[in-house]
C-alpha cells in the first residue's frame, strides 16, 4: 500500500504543536509496518538545508491559482524509510514563522494554503506517484479531496486514491472571506452550505470533513465531542451527518525520542526500575533556571501553545494559591500576546519560584519532563494532547482536565488502591484546578505512594505500534468506501 500524507508541518523539519509530531510518527510507524510512505510538506523558511542533506530533484510544477499559476521547486529527503519531499515557493514560506505572527495570521494565508492543497497532488504526479490513499491533516489540506475529486478525478495518478482527513484540532477551521474563492479554480455550485460554504464564507476545515472518503479524529473522546454543540465549532451537523464514517484513534509518542533511559538532553538517565536519576534531572533543572535547588518542593510545569483553548485562565485565577502551597512553576511556551505578558508578570513576581520561557526549545522541553513532578495541562478542551503522555513515559504525574484525549489517557489515582496513573478534574472552573492541585501537593510527601504513581504512569505503552496498526485498518477501509 502507498500512503501519501500532506500536512502544513512535520517534525523534525517544521513544528509549532502536535501536529507535527503525529505525522512525523505516524509515517514512521507505519514505515515498519511495510507500508510505503510518502510526506508533502511547504519547505519554509526556518527548515534547515544543512541539517538535513535536503535534495534538489531537478523538477518543478505550475500549481493553477485562479487566473494564474504559481511555480514551485521539489526538493526532497529520505527519513528513515519515509520519501519527504518539500514544496519551495518562496513567495509563500520564505517567511519568519509558519503560519503568522504573535500579533495574528499572515493575511494572505487563504492564498498560502490554497497554493499548497494544489501543489500536494501536483508534487505527486512531478514524483510519478499513484498514491492508494492520501492522508490529509487539518484545514491546511482540506480543499485536497475536493480537488482531487474535480480537477484530477480521471488522472490516472490517482484513479484509485482514496481519502482520509484527520482533525487534530476543530478549532481551528480555515475560514476566509468568498473573495478568495476563485483562486481555488473551483465552480460556485461547489460554494454552498452542502459544500465548502460556512456563513457565506470559505471553510477549508468543511471542505475537508465532506469530501473526504473517511474521517478521523485524535481520540475517540474528542470523536464523541466534536459531535455537540459546546465542541463541534459550528460543525457539529457536519460531522453527526458523517457519524458513521468517524473515528477516533488515540496518538502516540515517538518513545525513541521520548525516553528517560537514553534520553540525551538530560544530565542523568533513569527508568522505571531505578528512579533516582529522576532527582538528579529536577536539581539540574532547578539550576539551570535559576530556582533554589530544593527537592522536597515539588515542580509543576506546563509546555503549551499560550492561548485559551489551553485553559490558562483557570490557571492564572488561582495562580497566587497554588504559590502559597510552596510549589516551583516552569512554562515553556509561546503564542497570544496577552498570556505572554500575564506569566511574565507572574515570573516578576514570583522570582524564586517561577521561571517562564517564551520560546520553543525542544532540549529543555525534554529537561522539564524529566525534572518536573507534575505536568499541568487543564485545557478548556484537548483533542488529544502529548505531554500528558510525555510526562507519564517520564515518571511526572500529569494534572488534567478530563476532556478529549487527556480523559482516555489519564486515570485518576486513588491512594487506597494505588491504581491509576494522574489528577483529573471535570468541571471547567479555577477552584477545581485548585482542588486537584492541593491534592497532588499534599500527596508529594508520601513518597511510596507518590512512587507508586509516577511508576503506574511509566508503564503505560504510549507507541504508535498499536495507533498505526488502527490507521491501516482506516485506510483499508476508505479504500473499499472509494470503491463503492
Amino acid at each position: 500500500m502507498q500512503i501519501l500524507m500532506a500536512a502544513s508541518e512535520v517534525y523534525p523539519y517544521a513544528k509549532t504543536g502536535g501536529l507535527a509530531d503525529v505525522v512525523g510518527s505516524l509515517s514512521q510507524a507505519l514505515n515498519r509496518l511495510g507500508v510505503r510512505v510518502a510526506v508533502v510538506l511547504p519547505y519554509y523558511k526556518s527548515i534547515e538545508r544543512s541539517r538535513f542533506e535536503l535534495k534538489q530533484t531537478g523538477l518543478r510544477i505550475s500549481v493553477p491559482l485562479g487566473s494564474h499559476h504559481e511555480t514551485a521547486e521539489i526538493w526532497s529527503h529520505d527519513l528513515r524509510g519515509v520519501s519527504v519531499f518539500l514544496v519551495k515557493c518562496d513567495r509563500y514560506f520564505d517567511r519568519e514563522n509558519l503560519y503568522g505572527t504573535p500579533e495574528g495570521d499572515y493575511p494572505d494565508n487563504a492564498e498560502r494554503f490554497i497554493f499548497f492543497s494544489r501543489a500536494v497532488l501536483e508534487t505527486a504526479r512531478a514524483v510519478h506517484l499513484r498514491p492508494d490513499l492520501i492522508h490529509c491533516h487539518d484545514w491546511h489540506t482540506g480543499l485536497v479531496p475536493i480537488l482531487l475529486s474535480t480537477f484530477y478525478r480521471a488522472d490516472a495518478h490517482f484513479e484509485s486514491s482514496a481519502t482520509l482527513f484527520t482533525i487534530h484540532n476543530l478549532g481551528y477551521q480555515g475560514i476566509f472571506w468568498h473573495y478568495d474563492w476563485p483562486l481555488t479554480g473551483l465552480p460556485w455550485s461547489l460554494f454552498t452550505d452542502q459544500g465548502a460554504e460556512f456563513f457565506g464564507k470559505i471553510n477549508c476545515m468543511k471542505a475537508g470533513l465532506v469530501f473526504s472518503d473517511l474521517l478521523n479524529t485524535v481520540s475517540p473522546r474528542y470523536a464523541r465531542e466534536i459531535q455537540t454543540p459546546e465542541f463541534g465549532f459550528g460543525l457539529d451537523g457536519v460531522l453527526r451527518a458523517r457519524s458513521g464514517s468517524l473515528f477516533g484513534i488515540l496518538n502516540g509518542i515517538d518513545v525513541e525520542e521520548w525516553d528517560p533511559s537514553k534520553d540525551p538532553h538530560l544530565p542523568r538517565t533513569y527508568g522505571f526500575s531505578d528512579l533516582s536519576g529522576k532527582g538528579a534531572c529536577k536539581e539540574g533543572l532547578q539550576k539551570e533556571l535559576g530556582l533554589p535547588v530544593e527537592g522536597e518542593t515539588p515542580i509543576l510545569s506546563s509546555i503549551t501553545r499560550l492561548t485559551a483553548q489551553k485553559g490558562l485562565d483557570l490557571l492564572l485565577a488561582v495562580f497566587d494559591e497554588i504559590m502559597a502551597l510552596g510549589t516551583q512553576f516552569v512554562l515553556l511556551g509561546s503564542g497570544d500576546k496577552e498570556y505572554e505578558d500575564r506569566f511574565k508578570k507572574v515570573a516578576e513576581k514570583y522570582p524564586l519560584q517561577v521561571h517562564v520561557r517564551i520560546s520553543y526549545d525542544n532540549r529543555l522541553a525534554h529537561r522539564i519532563e524529566a525534572g518536573s513532578d507534575v505536568f499541568i495541562m487543564p485545557s478548556r478542551y484537548e483533542p488529544c494532547g502529548l505531554n500528558q503522555m510525555m510526562s507519564l513515559r517520564y515518571g511526572t504525574v500529569p494534572l488534567v482536565r478530563a476532556t478529549g484525549g487527556l480523559d482516555d489517557s489519564v486515570r485518576s489515582f486513588s491512594p487506597q488502591s494505588g491504581k491509576g496513573n494522574g489528577f483529573k478534574f471535570k468541571p471547567y472552573e479555577a477552584t477545581a484546578l485548585l482542588t486537584k492541585t492541593r491534592q497532588a501537593v499534599e500527596l508529594y510527601p508520601k513518597r511510596p505512594q507518590w512512587h507508586r504513581l509516577m511508576q503506574n504512569g511509566m508503564l503505560g505503552d504510549y507507541s504508535w505500534d498499536v495507533s498505526a496498526k488502527k490507521y491501516l485498518g482506516i485506510y483499508r477501509l476508505a479504500q473499499k468506501t472509494r470503491q463503492g
